[in-house]
């Protein structure tokens, strides 16, 4: 059978714009052109669609379980596996596993399962997201106190020798140094402040050392003040900062949401997270994390105290979300959750968007942005054999 195929028949959102009466190439792994339908070469399998449209593959930033597994608990090659294929059935394509606040011994767990999913060719891991344990304990949120620490020497060397296409940290600047911070950097980790009562100026001086991104916006972090913007106002000032969005109704109240993208400076973008933990593609009511019930309820996962705890979502839930709740054009929800994150972790030119030398990552949705076919590197998932006419 042939290694190449033509998709065409509905419109094609490439990343950036939806594009008409085109057809989708694909060579192996890769995207190769996106072309006239008159004009699809020879020698292509050819599925043609007869509703809804097609869109890059979805990239979440922040992926703490899926599958009935949680990575604290299954800091392994296998547990990737299973967290990457839980999210796979709904589109999301590409996933930076993420290990909640560990101790030592459990992050060099977690480095080595993910150098080795990558090595082995894990289909979604992109790297690794280490959330902690590096944070301000007052906004510590579901995050075990007993765990949470100032970041050492040591902790720098561990995360800089890491070697993963991919290393995404979450810290308070407040609580790491600049040199800390900027020894990080420097080895191309991306850091991420978040779990912090930093104010403005904390948050400007961590860009200024290389910081990238803002973990949860809204969510235990020092919040938009009249005289103290704090990180909430950093996050949204400074042009140099993505930052990620629990869009789940229950993280952020969508009138705080639309404010917030409303008021976002350029060219760093606010992206969209699932900032999901186990429960996602299970019917389980109920998970322990750190010893710690956490109870699944009303589209919400909460502590016995009420404290939110992760999320009951999958990606897709939240571009529906906030394209369905809150009528952002369907275009811009898209790009929230694939060319967004691609950009603020420097890999738009691989995932997230469809064009020439792209990965072949990408997804078959309705009109109502149900998933109905998932492809990746290539290949379409099992679970959609019937996306397609012919």
């Amino acid at each position: 059978m042939s290694n190449r195929l033509a998709l065409f028949g509905c419109p094609i959102f490439d990343g950036e714009a939806f594009q008409s009466r085109r057809a989708l190439l694909i060579e192996q792994d890769h995207v190769t052109a996106i072309v006239a339908e008159t004009e699809i070469p020879a020698g292509h399998v050819t599925h043609r669609f007869s509703s809804g449209f097609l869109a890059p593959g979805l990239v979440d930033l922040q992926v703490n379980g899926g599958g009935g597994i949680m990575l604290n608990d299954k800091p392994t090659v296998a547990g990737i596996r299973s967290i990457c294929e839980a999210h796979l059935e709904f589109g999301t394509t590409a996933i930076l596993p993420t290990l909640i606040t560990s101790p030592p011994t459990l992050i060099d767990r977690a480095i080595l399962a993910a150098q080795t999913a990558i090595a082995e060719g894990i289909s979604g891991c992109i790297g690794l997201h280490v959330e902690g344990p590096h944070f301000n304990m007052v906004r510590k949120g579901a995050h075990d106190p007993n765990l949470i620490r100032p970041m050492l020497d040591s902790d720098v060397s561990r995360l800089a020798r890491a070697n993963l296409p991919t290393l995404m940290t979450t810290l308070a600047p407040e609580i790491v140094s600049a040199d800390q911070i900027a020894a990080l950097t420097l080895t191309d980790v991306i850091v991420s402040l978040g779990h912090s009562d930093c104010t403005f100026q904390q948050a400007g001086n961590a860009a200024d050392q290389g910081a990238r991104c803002a973990t949860h916006l809204f969510n235990a972090m020092s919040g938009l003040g009249n005289r103290q913007p704090g990180l909430v106002g950093a996050a949204l000032e400074d042009g140099r900062l993505f930052a990620g969005l629990i869009a789940d109704g229950h993280h952020v109240d969508p009138a705080t949401m639309s404010i917030a993208l409303r008021a976002k400076a350029g060219p760093g973008r606010i992206f969209l997270v699932s900032d999901a933990m186990s429960l996602v593609g299970t019917e389980l009511t109920e998970f322990q994390l750190d010893g710690r019930l956490i109870r699944r309820a009303n589209g919400k996962l909460t502590l016995e105290d009420g404290t939110l705890a992760g999320a009951d979502i999958a990606l897709i839930d939240a571009v529906r979300f906030v394209a369905g709740k809150m009528g952002i054009d369907k275009a811009e929800a898209l790009r929230m959750a694939s060319l967004y994150p691609a950009m603020a972790i420097g890999r738009s030119h691989e995932i997230g968007r469809l064009g020439p030398g792209t990965r072949a990552d990408l997804i078959h949705l309705s009109d109502g942005l149900e998933v109905q076919g998932v492809w990746q590197s290539g290949r379409l998932h099992t679970q959609h054999q019937a996306s397609f006419v012919h």
